[in-house]
This record gives C-alpha cells, structure tokens and sequence, in this order.
C-alpha cells in the first residue's frame, strides 16, 4: 500500500487501472481481451446481484438459463439485430481438434466442421425467442417473466477492466405479453428497478430517458436508458431496458390464441446491467486514496483494526473486538476482524483505505481504558472518538450518513458539471474545456447527429424523459427543435 498510484488529475486512465489492480478488484487475463474477476470484486458484483436479483423476483420474474451458442441463422431472422451484432460476433466452426502432420499443434479437424457455424452469445434475443415458440400457444400462457444471469461475448478490440471487454457478467430480463400497452408497461417498470438500485444502493444519481434511432438497441422499437456521471466528467451508460414490439414475436413466428380466438403476434422486451456497473461504482466514487465502496453494496462494511505490543494486550483487545464484532453481526453489518499478526496497524489502515471499506475501527489498550474506539469513515477520510457504549448503533448510523453523503456528492458534481448550449461554438466550448451533460437542441435527423459526434465525441446520450418541449433551433444545423436532449463524451 506505500506505492505510490495516479491521481485522477495526473491520470485519470491510470488512476482507475491502479484501484481496479491494486484494490484486488480484476486482473488483465492469459485471453486478450478478457479479465479475471478476483475474489473481492467479485463478491461486490455478488452484493449488487443479490439485491437485483430480489427487486427482479419482487417484480414478479423468475431466473432461467439458455445456452451460450447460438445458431448462426438465428441472426438472419431479425435484420436489425444482426446488423447491430455482426461485427462484434465470435463464431464457433469446428466441434474437434487434432494433432498436426509434424505432431507439434493441435489443429481444427477438417472432417469435424459444423454443418451451422454457432456464436458464442452477444445477447439471447434470438435463441429465447426461438424458445418462447414453443412455451406460447394462447392469452393463458402470458406474460413470460424471465431473467438471466449469463455471461456474454462480445468482440473488443480496445479494452478497459470492467467498462469493455471481449467478455463479461450481466443479467439479461426477456419478456412476452399479450398487448402492446404490457409489454411498455413492463420496459418502464424495469427502467425504474434500475434506476432505484443505481441511486439507492449505488449511490449513483442518473437520468432517466429514450435513446436515439442512432444509439438504440438492435432490434428495439425503442431503448430507454439510465445515464450517469463520472467524476472526469463523461457519461456512462448504466443500464437499458428495451421495448421491442413484435419484431422478435415475428421474426421467430411467436403468436398465441387471444381471448377473441384471434391468432396474434406477442410483445417483447429485454433489459439489462453488467459489471459495467462496476466500472461505474469505482469512477463515481473513489478518490486518490484508492476505491471507495457505497456501505450498501460494501462485502465488508466495518473493519476493525487491533492495536497493541504484547499478547496480553492483544488478548484484551480481542476480547472486546469479537464483541463488537458479533454484535454488529446480529444486526447484519457485515464486519470483518483483522487480527493478522503479519501486518502493522498502518499497513492494515491502508490496504482497508485502498479497498474502500466505508468504517473502521481501531481499538488499542488506551481507547479500552477511555472505553473509546477511533473510528474512520472512508468517505472524508474524518477520525473521530466514540464512546464504546452502544458502538454497533452508532456505526449503523455512521454508515446510513456515508451511504446519504456519497449520493449527495455525486449530485453535487453532476449539477455543477451539467450546462445548456444554444449555439454551435458555445456547444463545442462546453464539450471540448468543460465536459460533463450538455442540454442542448438537436434537429431529429440521424445526419446530424452523427455530425456532432464526428466532430466533438459528444453523442446524444438520452432524450429526457422528465423533459417538457421547448421551442428552438438545432445547434449544428439551425433548424427546428422541439427539445432539447442531452450531448456528452462517454464511455
């Protein structure tokens, strides 16, 4: 922990790179491209999939599983979503190796080519769809709730740990319904599942909105997304949730016998989150001092650090930390005792201090004698003194004001580094020296906003849906608009 990492203003690259290696989180993988999750980070996704996965049940959906190949021409049937994933695809041609003539390698065998190449899962529209033929037959068989947890495979050729790789976790939620008014029903409610998880247990503040034809998923009739800020003021996608129509309904043949005894086609929808939102969590967060962890998703939200010279003291010393650690346990703090003998106290405060654990505890032989313990909260880096009595409230407390002052600050720097643009060099102004969300008008046209983008890096990165209209004119082109949406650099 004495190494010395970047800071966000020397490096802001190489500052997340430093706390994603050094604070145990991910490591870069023998397979280019993709990355080993290592035990502590791991267990944070854990955290973030187990309040997800309840908010998904609480919502009515149950967790299934679909195979990870799919048939190459499964992707024919939808022509948008196979355009949109074409490029991107790993594709699986042989089924057997064999040694080489000279013995030396193992080779694809010639003779064991598959008759339909497979690939490997980008995303399961096409293989659940496929499925749902065979699972919907009338009204009585929907809705169909289903989520997934799966990893995916996605061709990258510029990576970063946990913001872009050729693979990572997520959860894909695919649903059917019987009307057109379920199945939109049903894409907000999980933009909103979304959005509660990001701000109240991520402590991450976003906007809600729509995204344009140019950004919207393949296949989608329309993509509704949440967008958050990170602290090098870019944007970053947090999470999709997706209203389909029918496309997939027809592209795979999915009807059911309505009421009326009419044959009709079903309505679909899709969303999801990746650990992407890990990524997210460290760049809305942390700070020079290494990582720091919202204590609502938090694996180890207290840490208690004993100080002492000889055994007698440390026997003391424990006596009084596994107390306070079982009772922080009965109220369902998770809390960990480090009792190594390997380590000195200031090495422990500052690999816990890197590794972003919101509270600790230092006791020593004088704090017991005060009937005192110090305690630090990660987020201001303040010490204070508190009385041992009724230490496990107090600490429930102190991590309620941390998880509270997390999200403020994000806020905080969100409003200040959100601004509005009414003309074209103003505009540029803003995106190139100032960063962060740009409101701004935008005439409608797909031509125009790939202008932007070719020359600021500023895509639309959501149409708000809180937004009332507002007459203008088009920064780029001058014309109409009837709104204004939200430019800014991302990720």
């Amino acid at each position: 922990m004495a190494k010395k990492f970047a800071t966000r203003k020397e490096n802001y690259s190489q500052w997340y790179n430093d706390i994603v290696i050094n604070a145990d989180l991910a490591e870069y993988s023998a397979v280019r491209g993709c990355m080993v999750i290592k035990p502590y980070g791991y267990s944070i996704w854990e955290e973030m999939q187990r309040v997800l996965d309840k908010k998904f049940k609480d919502t009515g959906h149950s967790n299934a599983y679909f195979p990870l190949f799919i048939p190459k021409s499964f992707f024919n049937k939808e022509a948008d979503h196979v355009e949109g994933f074409a490029k991107e695809c790993a594709v699986v041609t042989h089924y057997r190796l064999k040694e080489s003539e000279d013995g030396k390698d193992l080779v694809a065998d010639e003779n064991a080519r598959l008759e339909e190449e497979l690939i490997v899962r980008p995303t399961s529209e096409t293989i659940i769809w496929d499925t749902y033929r065979n699972w919907v037959q009338s009204y009585r068989d929907l809705p169909i709730l289903v989520n997934q947890w799966a990893n995916v495979v996605r061709w990258e050729m510029r990576t970063r740990l946990f913001l872009r790789t050729a693979e990572f976790l997520w959860q894909e939620g695919h649903t059917a319904h019987a009307t057109k008014e379920e199945a939109l029903e049903e894409t907000k409610t999980m933009l909103n599942v979304y959005t509660d998880f990001v701000e109240n247990w991520m402590a991450i503040p976003v906007i809600q909105g729509t995204k344009s034809p140019n950004e919207r998923f393949a296949g989608a009739v329309e993509t509704y997304c949440i967008e958050a800020l990170m602290q090098d003021a870019r944007a970053l996608q947090a999470g999709t949730s997706h209203f389909l129509g029918q496309n997939f309904a027809k592209a795979f043949d999915v009807k059911y016998l309505s009421k009326d005894n009419k044959r009709e086609y079903v309505w679909a929808t899709s969303w999801g989150v990746s650990t992407r939102l890990m990524g997210a969590l460290i760049m809305a967060h942390s700070d020079d001092n290494g990582l720091v962890i919202p204590p609502k998703l938090a694996p180890i939200q207290v840490v208690i650090v004993p100080i002492y010279k000889n055994e007698e003291q440390f026997n003391r010393v424990s006596e009084v930390a596994n107390r306070i650690k079982k009772e922080m346990q009965d109220q369902d703090i998770a809390v960990k005792y480090d009792n190594r003998d390997t380590q000195k106290p200031g090495f422990k405060f500052s690999e816990w201090e890197y590794k972003g654990v919101p509270v600790r505890l230092a006791i020593g032989p004088r704090d017991l004698d005060n009937q005192t313990v110090e305690v630090a909260r990660r987020d201001t880096l303040e010490k204070e003194a508190y009385q041992l009595a009724d230490i496990t409230n107090k600490v429930k407390h102190l991590l309620e004001s941390v998880q509270s002052n997390l999200y403020q600050k994000a806020l905080d720097f969100r409003n200040e580094n959100t601004h509005t643009a009414d003309t074209w060099e103003e505009f540029k102004d803003v995106v190139n020296n100032k960063g962060g969300f740009v409101y701004a008008h935008w005439d409608g046209t797909a031509e125009t906003e790939q202008a932007i983008k070719e020359e600021t890096k500023a895509t639309i990165r959501a149409l708000p849906l809180d937004d009332k209209k507002e007459e203008g004119k088009c920064i780029y082109t001058g014309k109409p608009s009837e709104r204004r949406v939200i430019f800014a650099k991302a990720y």
